[in-house]
């Protein structure tokens, strides 16, 4: 962690703590990748020095000319890197991995699980971090950013719902392929800023049925891992694609890399949509399980969203900040918030108009 003048920060600085204005309200949250709209915030509120990770959101040392302060770690083995440097690492692996399809090589899922299980394994030991992730990711690099948080969701939630630790590795390397056949679609397409053509979205759609055929051969990946590439774009209603196929004709693997998929991308940045709030994706997820997704998968996502969050730190949506301090379990999306520095308690099960923005911490 490294304590600099503002002066010094550069697009692609992670903030370590969050930047608090003279009213004692958060002006930029922890977490935050900075980029040139956040660095001129930082500027108009006089922010003359914040403390950011020693890394830039593409892995990368951040290296500024002059620093305040630095918070040197112990040195680590290997083995025993936190998670927000495994899992940077992990999507510039799964970068370059990509583009090596993308050239026609094929998969080699000896590389795969080499890159991605030491980051899985240490996000089981600490699955809070699975609340921040999407703030590292980037509207340019949001397929790998995608790939590597759904990889791990989808394996966290196939171990919430009792699979055995062969299976949830599967589960978890399914997600993180799910998308592989996005590396033999129309670079142009992936990296369009404005919303996609019929015939884009016709070509896009089709990454199923390459991903698919890009694994169909490996030995070393259960027939399910193969299916929930195919599937994952599947609903239960048969309103997905590209087969149409219905609930019972859905591998148990797709439903869960399904609804991480979807999770994950509606609470990040992508190169044609903003962010949403994470509790206001769930409420939608919630609302589709009856229909379009397993209803046994929303609810451990349900179960896995109160129990990381409770005690944590949010921003609602009228700017005040406080602590998630409980859950009613037929609301998952509605906590009950104690606002900071009071004794007041929200409901936003009550407070309609109310919602939480972000979780800072």
């Amino acid at each position: 962690m490294l304590l600099v003048k503002t002066a010094q920060l550069q697009e692609g600085c992670i903030l370590a703590e969050d930047v608090i204005g003279k009213s004692n309200r958060v002006i930029v949250p922890k977490n935050t990748v900075l980029n040139k709209k956040m660095l001129t915030v930082l500027q108009k509120f006089l922010v003359t020095q914040v403390r950011v990770q020693s890394v830039l959101v593409d892995g990368s040392t951040f290296r500024p000319s002059e620093i305040i302060q630095e918070d040197v770690p112990k040195p680590k083995a290997t083995g025993n890197k936190d998670v927000l440097t495994l899992y940077l690492e992990a999507v510039q692996q799964y970068k370059q991995m990509f583009q090596s399809w993308q050239s026609g090589l094929p998969i080699d899922i000896g590389k795969v699980r080499k890159m991605f299980m030491p980051l899985f394994e240490k996000v089981l030991e600490a699955e809070k971090e699975l609340l921040f992730l999407h703030h590292y990711c980037t509207k340019s690099e949001y397929l790998f950013h995608h790939a590597v948080t759904v990889g791990l969701l989808s394996g966290v939630l196939a171990k919430k719902l009792q699979y055995t630790k062969g299976d949830y590795c599967q589960v978890a390397i399914a997600g993180l392929l799910s998308d592989c056949g996005m590396a033999k679609v129309d670079p142009k397409i992936l990296t369009k800023s404005t919303a996609l053509t019929p015939a884009e979205y016709k070509d896009m759609r089709q990454h199923t049925v390459y991903g698919y055929k890009m694994v169909q051969k490996v030995t070393a990946l259960q027939e399910g891992v193969k299916l929930a590439i195919l599937q994952h774009h599947e609903r239960n209603d048969g309103s997905g694609y590209l087969l149409n196929v219905k609930e019972e004709k859905i591998h148990p693997y797709s439903k869960i890399v399904a609804v991480a998929d979807v999770y994950h991308a509606m609470i990040s940045e992508r190169p044609y949509r903003n962010k949403q709030s994470l509790f206001k994706v769930f409420e939608q997820i919630h609302k589709d399980c009856f229909g379009k997704f397993d209803l046994s998968v929303v609810q451990a996502l349900a179960s896995l969203l109160m129990t990381l969050s409770i005690g944590s730190k949010v921003k609602l949506s009228n700017e005040q900040v406080g602590e998630i301090v409980f859950f009613e379990q037929d609301s998952p999306s509605h906590p009950m918030i104690k606002i900071s520095g009071t004794n007041q308690i929200v409901s936003l099960k009550e407070e309609k108009d109310v919602f939480i923005e972000e979780i800072i911490k």
